[in-house]
């Protein structure tokens, strides 16, 4: 299937019916970020959404949970700098959120997602996103998404947005996304916000299944720190303006759209996982030779969560011992003695691991390796055929720094 699909350029407006727009309303402090985002589509879509398992849920979630039920919605409000969580007002700051971005682009409240992200337990404004209104619907645009791909960031370096094509029945087809995410990123649902558009006709149910399979198998082996945001939401929003044969059950070109949908989150769960707040390098644990495919997840998770681990490898110290040490104490079905670990980067491959037990290295090449920006953690279990890929990011010093006054 791989020559069907190719990576365009335009984001969220890659799609056909969709325009999107991002502003400074005044949330953040700093004038030169913009803080507020939308997305409009020309017509009612089907959507689907996936939240976090965080039991602390910001207000955006709960509206949105209720504004989705019927599987329809036409636009996305999200704004940066302020959680919207654990506020007395929070649900009717969100629900006014609805209402002044229906009165704006002239769609339905009730059809309209909404997201907040930032700083918890801090009241949000309303009257900068009120008084911004005009200039955002002033702002929307066909053209590109750079804008609001820009807003919705918080401690993220750069922007994260790509598109796919591909064909449905003949039919040209395009899905796109842009998310954020470089801290509280843990495997537990979205791990952070991302927001998606297609103009591929699918129906709802369906829509909502493969975002929940492909999420479990992308944005769900991700984690920088080990904390799952109160915030986390994936939405999707489909158009069908491809006027393709609408997918209404499961079989080739649902597994074209699953496989598109893939593709499209691999890109953003990477991006997301190398942007991790003070982050140096992108890790990429393989697991293969699994006895089952949830092993193999449970495994590469728990190696690319341990902050031991990510922080030998801001040393690029080869320290496999805390690779096994996180595949011990994983929930997990295996027989150590026959676990293989290597790391390889662009700088090469080596053998650290056999049999659970050390092998003669070479320190010096194994630094080699590891002072590279994207270095992979192979681990062969030799217990089955099931495999997983999970993605992280090393602990730095930087990262205590932005912690340490990110309120403040």
């Amino acid at each position: 299937m791989e020559e069907k699909f190719e990576f365009i350029a335009g984001g969220l407006c890659a799609p056909k019916g969709f325009q999107t727009a991002g502003v400074h309303c005044g949330i953040r402090k700093n004038k030169e970020k913009k803080d507020l985002a939308l997305v409009v589509s020309d017509v009612l879509c089907n959507a689907a959404a996936i939240y976090t398992q965080n039991k602390v849920k910001g207000a955006p979630i709960l509206v949105t949970k209720k504004n989705l039920q019927n599987g329809k919605a036409q636009a996305v409000i999200v704004n940066s700098g302020n959680a919207n969580t654990c506020n007395a007002d929070g649900e009717e700051k969100a629900e006014m959120m609805c209402r002044l971005c229906a009165e704006a682009a002239k769609v339905k409240a009730e059809d309209v997602i909404v997201a907040s992200t930032g700083v918890i337990g801090q009241v949000l404004p309303i009257e900068p996103i009120r008084d911004a209104m005009p200039a955002l619907i002033g702002a929307l645009t066909r053209e590109n998404s750079l804008d609001a791909s820009e807003a919705i960031l918080t401690t993220d370096t750069r922007r994260k947005e790509y598109a796919v094509s591909f064909t449905l029945g003949g039919k040209p087809c395009v899905i796109a996304g842009m998310a954020k995410g470089s801290g509280m990123i843990h495997p537990n649902m979205a791990t952070m916000l991302c927001f998606l558009t297609t103009d591929a006709a699918i129906e709802s149910a369906l829509l909502q299944k493969a975002l929940k399979a492909v999420s479990d198998d992308t944005f769900n082996m991700v984690s920088v720190d080990g904390d799952t945001s109160t915030n986390d939401m994936v939405s999707i929003l489909a158009s069908g303006l491809a006027e393709n044969a609408v997918i209404a059950q499961e079989g080739e070109d649902y597994e074209i759209f699953c496989r598109a949908l893939y593709l499209l989150l691999e890109k953003l769960s990477r991006d997301i996982a190398g942007d991790g707040e003070g982050a140096t390098r992108l890790l990429e644990c393989v697991v293969t030779g699994a006895v089952d495919k949830k092993n193999a997840k449970v495994i590469a998770k728990s190696v690319i969560t341990s902050s031991l681990f990510k922080a030998a490898m801001f040393g690029a110290d080869a320290n496999w011992g805390r690779v096994l040490c996180a595949i011990g104490y994983a929930e997990a079905d295996l027989d150590i003695t026959k676990v293989a670990v290597s790391f390889e980067s662009c700088a090469g491959h080596i053998d650290v691991c056999k049999n659970g037990a050390g092998i003669d290295f070479s320190e010096e090449e194994a630094k080699k390796i590891l002072s590279e920006d994207e270095i992979r953690i192979l681990i062969a279990l030799g217990d089955g055929d099931a495999a997983a890929t999970a993605w992280g990011c090393d602990l730095t010093y930087d990262y205590v720094k932005i912690n340490g006054d990110y309120r403040t």
